[in-house]
């Protein structure tokens, strides 16, 4: 029930439209009433001869309600439809923004193919709520009263006659409809979503399925399920064709009951015989109101099971908000207690992390756990450590990606938590370690960054990240499809164009987040080479579990298992011969391709000494 009235609220801001496409509705079956009962009177009384001026209104109603009936129908298409629509609009614009700030911590449990079927299956499929499932009952309360009104005018006993049989048939038949196919709506839907789902995986990953011989496995998976969603809309439409044929056997039943009524009436002259033609196709003709009422039921189940997932998007996302609201400070920290000292120091000027400790679960592993750093304006940070050492997850934290942490991050001394997302995220550019290029051009995922960036400022930072070359060589330039995930593209072209992008956002701080992993090593040394070009005279965080240049660096901050192990400058790190060092000895046997030859202290620290 709660579902339903959060449906029916979404309805609200069109109710004169849907009230305007019901009205159009009981007019267009009061209109097909007034045909079919005005042609019988027509010829029955044309058939006893009379002057044709008695007919001539006859005759003008049969030609009004002809041509009325279609323009009603347009009308209540056109009003129904065009408020459909908006409702669909307002409800993918709300489900969308309900669903971009839970990215990415809050999707972490979602599947891809499924969040697509929400948005468009369950979203179309609301669809029919109000042209299948709230119209029909209330066109079909209208019609029933005016006909009822309308025979009652001749015989009281008529009008009861076919408001029993019409209520059977108006609400004992879609009864036992939906209880012959009781659950196939949730089912049909939630059926539907896995198919989606599946083929999105299957497409998405059809080469590791072909590569580990697994494509079989997974075409009899999405097979199976279109089984089972074939059975479902099998049932389905058997159930719908049975109730159609039970109305329309209800509407032969009140023609019957009015000739059985109707019949004596005209014996004992109390009622006129050339009425009796028009009250029986009257009666008749008014369960065309009654046909969609048996599959209104089946689509209110669809409806409110579709709803039911997008409801539960966007709850979810009200929950984190108010989980947001509630949170305490971003200085919320084991120094947040002390009392405050007399003189208030000036903000630091920059990134500061203080006594930063998160995980992802309440149980779980704490990811990191203590981890301080500064980055002042103008001043280059690289974050190393092995992998799974917590390096991406703090990235995703100075992102607002996750606010659940202890500790405290500040940006210019403002807790990061009090700064909206949108604003926080403009004064960073990331280039990741795995860039999403849209299937546009190279220009519109350039301007992803900055839309209102000229084409010479676009040139420039194509330039900076020396893929200028490239451009010019393409036929059609900045104006060349780089294909679904840029596919068309190398990897380090990818790469580069995500390095132009991120410069031609031109945010004060630049986060390098495993740039160049993933990369050959002569690709990985040009990109580097470009990046270190990029990295001058501005504020850098790089993350990485490569060394390889960071020379440059004024501070490395290595973390191990979540902590900060280490922290200095690349030659003070080797001199300690801690985690660095290690680091950085093992990735110079990987380099030189040899065997491993442990290294003696005097040439680590002469090999040291010469970075």
């Amino acid at each position: 029930m709660r579902d339903l009235l959060r449906l029916l609220r979404l309805l609200l801001p069109e109710w004169k439209s849907m009230l305007a496409a019901a009205a159009w509705g009981f007019a267009t079956v009061a209109s097909n009433v007034g045909l079919l009962a005005t042609s019988a009177y027509l010829i029955a009384r044309a058939a006893q001869h009379p002057p044709v001026l008695y007919l001539m209104v006859p005759i003008v109603e049969v030609r009004f309600f002809g041509i009325a009936r279609a323009a009603f129908r347009y009308l209540e298409r056109y009003f129904s439809h065009d408020a459909t629509f908006r409702v669909l609009e307002r409800l993918r614009v709300r489900f969308y923004a309900a669903l971009e700030p839970l990215a990415p911590a809050g999707l972490l449990d979602q599947r891809g193919g499924d969040l697509l079927s929400r948005i468009v299956g369950d979203v179309e499929t609301l669809r029919d709520f109000f042209l299948r499932a709230v119209a029909p009952p209330l066109v079909a309360a209208g019609v029933l009263t005016a006909v009822a009104v309308f025979l009652g005018r001749y015989n009281a006993g008529l009008a009861w006659a076919v408001v029993a049989v019409f209520g059977a048939a108006g609400m004992g038949v879609p009864v036992a409809a939906l209880l012959a196919s009781r659950g196939v709506g949730r089912k049909l839907v939630r059926t539907r979503a896995r198919l989606q789902a599946a083929l999105v995986d299957s497409i998405q990953g059809m080469a590791d399925l072909q590569a580990f011989g697994q494509a079989r496995r997974q075409l009899e998976t999405v097979e199976s399920l279109s089984r089972e969603l074939e059975d479902l809309q099998t049932r389905t439409l058997n159930v719908a064709s049975l109730s159609g044929s039970l109305t329309g056997l209800a509407g032969n039943l009140a023609a019957w009951c009015v000739l059985a009524l109707a019949i004596p009436l005209v014996a004992q002259r109390q009622l006129d015989g050339v009425y009796l033609a028009m009250l029986m196709l009257a009666a008749s003709s008014a369960f065309e109101a009654v046909m969609p009422l048996p599959q209104a039921l089946q689509y209110l189940e669809q409806s409110l099971a579709a709803a039911r997932r997008l409801f539960a998007v966007v709850d979810r996302a009200a929950a984190a908000e108010t989980s947001a609201a509630q949170a305490p400070p971003a200085c919320a920290s084991p120094l947040a207690a002390a009392p405050r000292p007399t003189r208030v120091a000036p903000a630091f000027r920059g990134l500061q992390v203080e006594g930063l400790r998160f995980r992802y679960t309440a149980v779980g592993p704490w990811v990191l756990d203590g981890v301080h750093l500064q980055l002042p304006w103008g001043g280059k940070l690289a974050v190393v450590g092995p992998s799974g050492a917590g390096k991406t997850t703090l990235v995703n934290l100075l992102l607002r990606f996750w606010d659940d942490y202890e500790g405290s991050i500040r940006l210019d001394g403002q807790a990061i938590r009090s700064i909206p997302p949108e604003e926080l995220r403009n004064r960073m550019a990331v280039v990741a370690q795995n860039t999403h290029l849209f299937n546009a051009t190279i220009r519109e995922n350039l301007l992803l960054a900055r839309p209102g960036a000229t084409q010479a400022e676009m040139e420039q930072a194509a330039a900076a990240a020396q893929i200028d070359a490239f451009v010019r060589s393409l036929p059609e330039g900045f104006d060349t499809y780089v294909g679904e995930g840029g596919f068309k593209l190398s990897g380090g072209q990818r790469q580069r164009l995500a390095v132009a992008r991120a410069l031609l956002k031109d945010a004060p701080l630049l986060i390098l987040d495993e740039a160049t992993a993933g990369l050959d090593a002569v690709t990985e040394e040009q990109l580097w080479t470009a990046l270190l070009r990029v990295m001058e005279g501005r504020t850098v965080l790089a993350i990485s579990h490569r060394l390889r240049g960071l020379e440059v660096m004024d501070q490395i901050v290595v973390l191990e298992q979540g902590r900060v192990a280490e922290t200095g400058r690349f030659e003070e790190l080797l001199r300690r011969r801690g985690l660095f060092w290690e680091m950085w000895r093992l990735e110079q046997v990987a380099l030189s391709d040899s065997p491993f030859q442990p290294l003696p202290a005097a040439s680590a620290a002469g090999s040291a000494a010469e970075a």
